[in-house]
């Protein structure tokens, strides 16, 4: 956490030609809260770049936790055995006909707050409640979508439980990585009894690669609190984004384990027989991962480079808020239109358990759907819906059904909703057409062009709706529509690959511009008479921005960003540098539309050698744009020595 140091330290703003000017920000400065720019010694008008391999730390095993917006896993792969992939155990209880190598992100506390049970054992625990009971524990399922749309994010962001009480999101993505902690290191221990105690886990958290800043440290920082790794060790803990994690895996698949769609014709609602692809991947191939998950849609761009066949990002990952959860709101619309939506939501309170049976039982219909599909799907109503129902409203849902609007949804002999495939079929495509228009945007853009595979990856892509819909969109358009055999599993997989070896993908596209405020030398005419600042008899232009990194702006891994500082007044114990990030790549001044203050760099100061002024000081700051998290490091050049450095985007 960052806090101003207890002397407030000068907002002391920088001039690009090494001029310092000595003033206090004007009040009226955005960057007059908490923050201290200051004087750079080695300025330069575009990033200084240098190559520097990371040192690998020393690990026995890896272990990659995916944490999805609907469903959830671990695998792992020892050092001394990277070809070998281990997926974890197969989970206890579970759907009828559902493959169950990933357990339901669902965690379940006691109405005190404690951790009772995760996966399928939360949910159907809570399943077996008394309603009653059932109202004062706290249910959580695909919380992690609040991450992604959470605006203002911070170490303070609540979550909803299913009964409405709330509690710190921190709290509840630590509870479930402790669960998957507690039951990896269990299951290697059995395997390998003489794992040593400490260091010996490099752990692999997936995140999606539209994520921005504040949610993959506050993954990070979850992971802190529930003990995977401790923050004096951060480089034990890696973040891996989800479609580079399944790009990895693909890159090393063999022929027979890729489905060709664009090769297979489609029968009685499911595409026909597999046939694998007729060329390998070859160096200098360009192809699209499509990370159809819950609750995201993540699309990612990559080149094999030649000669050890690294990946080179061609152009900033993008997607939305296109997951299979929104089906599910398309059928909780439905269900609205049906019965009501005050009686929809009022039936979610009361009987929250109930709800959850509900939706389990939409679910088992949703993975049956297919595009040619013919006959209809029956979707169970709890009990307890039917009896709140005739309560709430004093008729029962066959009457709501007749008098509704919906004619394609009818009440079946068997005391079920029977809904036709067209009906399904029409809940799906608000996401669907999405996630179609989103990679038809994408394969327009000029970095893109010359992509020859596409591949469909995450549980969403395991919906033959959603393949035939793509197939469709893209088979005729040159473009090979390819899913891996093990489709729900390869984010997993890939993120384990990664933890093995982090270098593998060498270029990056920085998602956003990020940089500085600061002072320059003001020019009349160039710069706008408001930003103009007079002190000693010199001139000086505010706000100006100086960018560090641009926005889609290539960035190998291993390169920084160096600038140098010191300290504004003697004594001072830590240097604040306020960031700015913005989507534009041309931004001129901190105040323009767009630009927000998203972080800021600490870097903590020891005294002073002897006889060294805070105009000598050197503190040469090291920032990496290159990796999957923004990093920073710093040395006092006087003394060579480390100094603390941090860089935090959730105390904004």
């Amino acid at each position: 956490m960052l806090a101003v140091p207890e002397s407030r330290m000068h907002n002391l703003q920088i001039s690009t030609n090494g001029e310092q000017s000595p003033l206090l920000t004007p009040p009226s400065s955005p960057r007059m809260q908490d923050s201290c720019s200051i004087a750079p010694l080695t300025p330069s008008q575009s990033p200084r770049s240098e190559a520097r391999a990371p040192r690998p730390a020393p690990f026995s095993v890896v272990v990659a936790i995916d944490f999805g917006t609907t469903s959830s896993g671990y695998a792992f792969s020892f050092a001394n055995d990277p070809e070998s992939i281990h997926m974890m155990r197969k989970w206890e209880g579970g759907d009828p006909g559902v493959a169950h190598q990933k357990t339901p992100t669902s965690l379940l506390l006691t109405p005190e707050g404690a951790f009772h049970s995760f996966g399928y054992t939360a949910r159907d625990y809570y399943h077996d409640l008394d309603p009653e009971e059932a109202r004062d524990w706290l249910y959580f399922e695909k919380f992690k979508m609040k991450i992604h749309s959470a605006s203002d994010l911070t170490m303070k962001t609540e979550l909803e439980a299913v009964n409405g009480k709330k509690m710190p999101a921190l709290e509840v993505f630590a509870h479930a990585l402790r669960f998957f902690k507690k039951h990896a290191v269990q299951e290697l221990r059995e395997q390998c009894p003489s794992l040593p105690e400490r260091n010996a886990i490099r752990w692999v958290l997936t995140v999606p690669a539209i994520w921005k800043q504040p949610a993959k440290q506050f993954m990070r920082e979850a992971a802190y609190l529930a003990g995977l790794v401790s923050p004096e060790d951060p480089e034990q803990l890696l973040i891996a984004l989800e479609p580079e994690a399944a790009s990895i895996y693909c890159r090393k698949l063999r022929l027979h384990q890729l489905i060709d769609l664009s090769c297979r014709p489609v029968s009685n609602g499911f595409l026909g027989e597999r046939r694998s692809i007729d060329s390998s991947f070859r160096q200098g191939d360009r192809y699209i991962v499509a990370d159809c998950g819950g609750g995201t849609v993540d699309l990612t761009v990559h080149q094999i480079e030649q000669p050890l066949g690294t990946l080179k990002e061609l152009y900033k990952a993008s997607g939305g808020p296109y997951g299979a959860v929104g089906v599910d709101l398309a059928f909780e619309q439905l269900l609205g239109r049906i019965f009501s939506d005050d009686f929809i939501a009022t039936f979610k309170t009361k009987r929250p358990a109930a709800w959850v049976d509900l939706t389990i039982a939409f679910e088992a219909r949703k993975r049956t759907a297919g595009p040619h599909r013919a006959s209809p799907l029956n979707i169970s109503l709890p009990f307890s819906f039917i009896d709140f129902y005739r309560k709430q409203r004093g008729h029962n849902v066959e009457t709501a059904l007749r008098k509704s609007s919906v004619n394609f949804v009818k009440w079946s002999s068997q005391g079920m909703l029977r809904m036709s495939c067209e009906a399904m079929n029409e809940l799906f495509q608000p996401t669907v057409s999405q996630i179609i228009k989103h990679i038809d945007e994408l394969l327009a853009r000029p970095e893109v062009q010359g992509v020859k595979f596409l591949f469909l990856v995450g549980g969403f892509a395991e919906s033959a709706v959603l393949q035939h819909a793509v197939q469709e969109a893209f088979s005729g358009r040159g473009l090979r529509v390819i899913i891996p055999q093990d489709v729900s599993l390869t984010i997993l997989k890939g993120a384990v690959l990664f933890g093995l070896d982090p270098g593998v993908v060498r270029v990056r596209r920085s998602p956003l511009t990020y940089g500085v405020g600061v002072l320059n030398k003001f020019v009349a005419g160039r710069h706008p008479p408001e930003k103009l600042l007079v002190k000693d008899g010199k001139s000086w232009c505010t706000d100006v921005f100086e960018r560090f990194v641009a926005a889609d702006q290539s960035v190998a891994l291993g390169e920084v960003v160096q600038r140098s500082y010191c300290p504004a007044r003697p004594g001072q114990h830590r240097i604040l540098i306020n960031i700015y990030c913005c989507a534009a790549e041309d931004v001129q001044y901190i105040t323009d539309p767009g630009v927000r203050k998203c972080g800021a760099i600490s870097l903590e100061l020891a005294p002073a050698p002897p006889g060294t002024t805070s105009a000598r000081r050197e503190i040469r700051a090291s920032m990496q744009f290159g990796d999957t998290e923004i990093k920073v490091t710093a040395v006092d050049v006087s003394t060579s020595r480390t100094v603390r450095a941090t860089i935090d985007f959730l105390s904004n």
